[in-house]
């Protein structure tokens, strides 16, 4: 039976042109030495002949760079990040993820929202698997993991019913979860041991909040047993750490 959602406001629609631009985008991104029109066409699983005219639109506005038929991300981004000033998730320094990793001992990350994914921008680990994924940006699920937990809790309500909504099948179980946690969760900015990976990885994350606003999550990651033998001093010390950079804002 699949978990009933609140009815309050409906999902934002998707487009497709809007998601094939944002998935060009984020292969050129991926290929500092440029990728083809054909394994754009491959990747999208979308015909050559309407993705050259998105292409060539997007060279046009300087959102792609061509040379010798190899596409690579050109200056729009950049200026468009330049413009907007830095990034309110960058008020927690890699400074800050080393000392959480130098007092707990454990991988700490810090994570946010690109559309529906999770990603890990920056972390601190002597592990290499997990500073894989940080370092090649992988996806992760938002509902597989401690930091996920905390920006669907920082979420307006109408995204967050959304997300949950399109929430897999085998996901469904965490769906009713979460739900019955996010009071909890809205009130103390922090996701402790929510067992909900599908590795045997645990978390305790935290939320960065920049004026009232969830823009990020920061968390301590590791083996299950090693994660709740620690949980409370892992608390207290995310709890110090996040008293430190929300008075940088």
């Amino acid at each position: 039976m699949s978990t009933p959602h609140p009815p309050e406001g409906k999902p934002r629609p998707r487009h497709r042109m809007v998601d094939r631009v944002a998935e060009i985008l984020d292969l050129a991104a991926r290929r500092p030495h440029g990728v083809t029109l054909t394994e754009i066409s491959r990747v999208l699983e979308a015909p050559l002949s309407s993705i050259q005219g998105l292409v060539n639109g997007l060279v046009a506005t300087g959102f792609l760079e061509e040379r010798d038929r190899l596409y690579t991300l050109g200056p729009a981004p950049h200026f468009l990040t330049r413009l907007a000033g830095t990034p309110a998730s960058d008020v927690v320094k890699h400074e800050d993820l080393k000392d959480i990793h130098e007092r707990t001992g454990l991988t700490t990350v810090l994570a946010v929202l690109v559309g529906a994914d999770l990603y890990y921008v920056d972390h601190a680990s002597t592990s290499p698997a997990y500073a894989y994924l940080a370092e090649n940006y992988v996806k992760r699920s938002v509902l597989r993991c401690s930091s996920g937990w905390v920006l669907l809790a920082g979420m307006e309500k109408r995204d967050l019913w959304s997300r949950l909504s399109a929430a897999r099948d085998q996901d469904e179980p965490l769906v009713e979860r979460f739900l019955a946690d996010l009071p909890t969760i809205r009130e103390t900015g922090l996701v402790v041991t929510p067992d909900v990976s599908e590795v045997e990885i645990e978390g305790v994350a935290t939320a960065v909040t920049v004026e009232g606003r969830t823009v990020a999550a920061v968390a301590c990651i590791g083996e299950h047993a090693e994660i709740n033998k620690q949980a409370e001093q892992i608390v207290d010390v995310l709890q110090e750490a996040r008293q430190r950079w929300s008075a940088r804002r």
